[in-house]
């Protein structure tokens, strides 16, 4: 019997659809190829959802997501909808989604091919071999806790936003790190900022305590600030991070730099609830990239950071590590050929969206 898979597709704003209608073909090759089918689901998020409904997601598209096996996201946001009240801004509804479906763990893998080692602004000797795995916290902290809001007093405006964690969800967290470390290179390091905030030496306690269960596994604490330094000096010293919610969305673009560029980058939003195949995780996969919206339309967009999300997908909710290295090896192929989107071409001759989608496609058939 043919196993079939509900894909919900979310394409999204700007360069949204552009890159995602490149993964969703490739994931039709990788079907064909490997004998299983896919049944694709479609709903509006971000700015196209505020367009057509009124809200940047809608209840029903979010049990539509709770009923697939795995979500791709395009990007949500742009101008448009810059001046619309906060609650409902684009980047409002991803917020939503991610915390209704429990989202808690964002997966950003920093992988420098060798082929782009110098399409980084930095010297190749200092990022090629690259190999680093960002674990960020997704549905708590700052971004999520309250009070948020500003206000004015006899003094003028003032704003606050408030920073919490509990020790379960440092825990959850922290543990993930460590089991994607199990089959890693084994080392972990947990970024905080423990010398100042109440919450970080909570943070660094509660690793300190899960990293006692691992012991075959190196543990390092780090303060965000030489961190960030050492992401750009020294990449090489790190493997697994794991972080709270926004100093992830910091450092992850921060190590985008490493890769030459975000247009290469893919990650995967993750749930406890298991997934479509025995332990397998039930996700969301986009590329880091954003929205774009200077560039959509044009057929530019480098579509790797969302076809290797979907190798995510295939690895982490579907499991079919097989498929997936495919995936991955085809990028790898197209890439050391010279085929490059113009955000890495240096200014030199680039191939459109659809043509980088295209070749990666081909390049299927050498894996």
């Amino acid at each position: 019997m043919t196993t079939t898979y509900d894909i919900l597709m979310l394409p999204g704003d700007g360069v949204g659809p552009e890159v995602l209608a490149e993964a969703e073909q490739t994931l039709d090759a990788v079907a064909s190829r490997s004998g299983f089918t896919v049944n694709y689901q479609r709903a509006n998020i971000g700015g196209a959802a505020i367009d057509a409904h009124g809200l940047p997601v809608r209840d029903e598209d979010i049990e539509l997501a709770r009923s697939s096996a795995a979500i791709m996201l395009g990007a949500v946001g742009g101008p448009k909808w810059e001046n619309v009240e906060p609650e409902i801004r684009p980047e409002a509804g991803l917020l939503k989604l991610r915390q209704a479906l429990g989202l808690f763990a964002n997966l950003r893998p920093i992988k420098v091919y060798d082929a782009l080692a110098d399409a980084s602004p930095l010297k190749s000797e200092f990022v090629r071999g690259v190999d680093l795995l960002i674990v960020r916290e997704l549905t708590g902290g700052i971004y999520f806790g309250q009070p948020s809001k500003r206000w004015t007093t006899e003094q003028g405006r003032r704003a606050v936003d408030t920073l919490p964690y509990g020790e379960q969800e440092v825990e959850r967290i922290v543990e993930l790190a460590f089991s994607l470390a199990e089959g890693r290179s084994k080392r972990v390091t947990s970024v905080d900022k423990a010398n100042v905030m109440a919450t970080s030496r909570l943070w660094r306690e509660v690793a300190t305590e899960v990293g006692a269960r691992h012991p075959n596994v190196a543990l390092d604490h780090a303060l965000v600030d030489s961190c960030a330094m050492r992401l750009i000096s020294r990449p090489k010293d790190f493997d697994v991070l794991v972080m709270e919610n926004m100093f992830g969305d910091i450092l992850s673009d921060e190590a985008a730099v490493l890769a030459g560029s975000l247009g290469m980058l893919p990650s995967a939003s993750l749930s406890a609830s298991g997934g479509a195949s025995a332990g397998a995780a039930f996700g969301l996969y986009e590329p880091i990239h954003g929205s774009a919206p200077d560039i959509a339309g044009q057929g530019v967009a480098n579509p790797g950071g969302a076809i290797l999300s979907l190798a995510l997908l295939l690895r982490t909710s579907l499991g079919l590590e097989a498929e997936a290295a495919m995936v991955e090896g085809a990028v790898d192929i197209v890439l050391t050929d010279g085929a490059r989107t113009r955000d890495i071409a240096g200014g030199g001759a680039h191939v459109s969206t659809a043509e980088f989608g295209d070749l990666v496609r081909q390049a299927l058939g050498a894996v």
